[in-house]
């Protein structure tokens, strides 16, 4: 009994000291959980350990498990040496850093793919410590593509029985699987039997990545209209769970209209006579029904439901209707607006539109326009504004009385609504010429000179041109203005001459003088002398424009010059020959100047221009000779 109990007590000694011993050998693994990256980034999984074996008698091994459950290991290390397992997915993707002897490793795995979403073990295997393990499992994850939706362009009706389809939204391409949630006016929707239908669709690509289309159906209404409906994608991320929208879409409802409105749409303001009028005409549901339009009780059927009135008169002025039938009920709907044509008549002009007055008469005119608006008149004359009012008063009729007068008649309202009358004004009397700029002319020979005359009288007058040799002149220009006659006529300038213009009526004659002078140069070159003669000087007018004038002024100050020469010399050659026949200054004619030493060649002959016109004879050597020796 003893020696059993001391073997009893030596058995549990060996257990005890067994237990102890297994206590102090165990290896302690520490590592995440889970460890999260994006596909293609490269990603970290640290490995920390405690172990009662030193760093010389540890065996480290990296391990994953495969989608059926297996280990395959893809990492070897010891005191000696470490090895990267060839023929695995990892090969050539990891490497492991670290230090053993501080108890932390860390595998790199780059260019992590979705493959890559496994649980990675990293195992520690001690000499007497035991052996320990941990586990981390890698998350991958690919943010999907921006949501993309598609609308229903067809307009859906609140009458359909059945929810209709709104639109389809799309996330393509993202791990794990993204979620779709549609929103209405930032409301989210919910399947509601009979009212709301939302339906998914998963696929899974080649790639592995997940692409995710929901459709949504619903019942619309009249306030759908103005709705806009759009997707919500949220994605996990490494970390957390990300989100983004979708573009918002708006539908086309389709609903009865319950009322019509009917205006004018243009002009804007108010409409005259000649516009084009535009009437448009609306109801309050979609699509627009076909409308007719009625004018008092007269039906019109334009193309469009748009009603176009060209070149309006007062008879479009009225009521207008626009009608249409309401299908579901049958209900007939109007409207109506109401149309105004404002008019501005032709002017009338009283005493109608010729007057006739004797000089000094008097004349009360009137101008008066009909129209549906206040009207603005005045009176113009040659362009400019002669009086106010609707009445014109002229007094002490003139040639300057005579004309025609335009009143214009105004709607200061409306822009461009304007009317005229004209009345013309002509006074009795004896022709009145125009007195010209110049009635004095001088022209070269063989030049041609135009003569204008203007004769104002009422008849108006007869013109006729003569020439101071009795001939008529033809015309080449005769029309009648407001107030009289204007003629031109054409002479081909051979000598002096003068036209006349002459105007008659029935009261009378006026008559006016043009003086035409012709100039002829000649130069005549002799021994001693050059002499320039012209024709006699004759008075003369012209109807030549200034610049024609003052262009030959320096030619007529030459002539008179040369004339003053050439009389100078004529009268001293006079006095010599008086002189030599001895009937001046008291000498006989036998008298001889040849007592004198002299050479009729060196004669000269001297004028003197002055009050008393003296003239002296030089000697032959220049010397003056006083009076008595003459």
């Amino acid at each position: 009994m003893a020696v059993r109990d001391a073997a009893s007590l030596l058995v549990g000694l060996l257990v005890l000291f067994h237990t102890w011993g297994a206590a102090w050998a165990v290896v302690e693994v520490n590592m995440e959980d889970r460890v999260e990256v994006f596909r293609g980034d490269t990603v970290q999984i640290t490995c920390m350990f405690t172990s009662a074996d030193g760093s010389g008698g540890l065996m480290i091994q990296w391990l994953y498990m495969t989608q059926l459950g297996v280990r395959q290991r893809i990492y070897y290390q010891d005191a000696t040496t470490n090895i990267v397992d060839r023929g695995t997915p990892f090969t050539d993707r990891i490497k492991v850093i670290g230090s053993v002897a501080k108890g932390e490793l860390v595998l790199i795995i780059t260019d992590v793919q979705l493959e890559d979403e496994l649980d990675f073990i990293c195992q520690i295997n001690g000499v007497t410590a035991g052996n320990g393990e941990g586990r981390t499992q890698l998350r991958v994850f690919e943010r999907p593509e921006l949501p993309s939706i598609e609308q229903v362009h067809t307009g859906i009706s609140v009458s359909n029985e059945n929810p209709s389809k709104i639109g389809s939204c799309e996330a393509k391409n993202g791990f794990p699987r993204p979620n779709i949630t549609w929103y209405r006016d930032n409301m989210p929707m919910q399947n509601v039997p009979g009212e709301v239908t939302v339906l998914y669709q998963v696929t899974r690509e080649s790639s592995g990545l997940f692409s995710v289309k929901s459709e949504l159906s619903m019942k619309v209404m009249k306030e759908d209209k103005d709705a806009l409906f759009y997707c919500e994608v949220t994605y996990f991320v490494p970390g957390g769970v990300r989100m983004t929208e979708s573009n918002r879409i708006n539908i086309t409802v389709h609903y009865p209209s319950t009322a019509i409105s009917m205006w004018v749409e243009s002009p804007k303001g108010e409409i005259k006579e000649g516009d084009t009028v535009e009437i448009q005409c609306r109801g309050n549901g979609n699509p627009q029904p076909p409308f007719t339009f009625k004018h008092e009780e007269k039906e019109i059927t334009p193309d469009t439901n748009v009603l176009v009135l060209e070149n309006v008169t007062r008879l479009n002025s009225g009521l207008y209707h626009c009608v249409t039938l309401d299908l579901d009920t049958y209900e007939e709907l109007m409207g109506n607006t109401s149309v105004f044509v404002n008019y501005l008549d032709a002017a009338v002009v009283m005493p109608g539109d010729t007057s006739v007055l004797s000089q000094g008469d008097g004349l009360n005119a009137t101008c008066n326009a009909l129209s549906s608006l206040s009207t603005h008149t005045a009176w113009f004359k040659n362009g400019a504004e002669v009086s106010k009012g609707h009445t014109l008063t002229l007094k002490d009729a003139a040639f300057d009385t005579a004309g025609t007068y335009v009143c214009v008649v105004t709607v200061p309202e409306i822009e461009g609504m304007e009317t005229s009358g004209v009345l013309r004004v002509l006074v009795l009397g004896p022709p009145e010429i125009s007195e010209p700029v110049n009635t004095a002319i001088e022209e070269n020979v063989e030049s041609t000179v135009n003569l204008s005359c203007h004769a104002r009288g009422f008849p108006p007058p007869s013109i006729t041109w003569t020439s101071s040799d009795g001939q008529v002149l033809k015309t080449v220009s005769h029309k009648e203005t407001e107030d009289g006659v204007h003629s031109v006529v054409s002479v081909k300038v051979m000598s002096d001459i003068n036209a006349f213009c002459n105007a008659s009526n029935d009261y009378g004659t006026d008559t006016v003088a043009f003086s035409i002078k012709a100039i002829t140069l000649t130069t005549t070159t002799t021994t001693t002398t050059t002499t320039t003669t012209t024709s006699p000087t004759v008075k003369a007018a012209t109807a030549i424009p200034p610049k024609k004038i003052k262009k030959e002024g320096s030619g007529v100050v030459v002539a008179v010059i040369i004339i003053c020469i050439l009389l100078l010399a004529i009268l001293g050659s006079v006095l010599y020959f008086l002189y030599k026949k001895g009937k001046i200054c008291g000498r006989s004619g036998k008298q001889d100047l040849t007592k004198e030493k002299s050479n009729k060649d060196n004669i000269v002959v001297e004028m003197k221009s002055d009050n008393t016109e003296e003239a002296v004879l030089l000697g032959v050597n220049g010397d003056k000779k006083p009076p008595s020796d003459q």
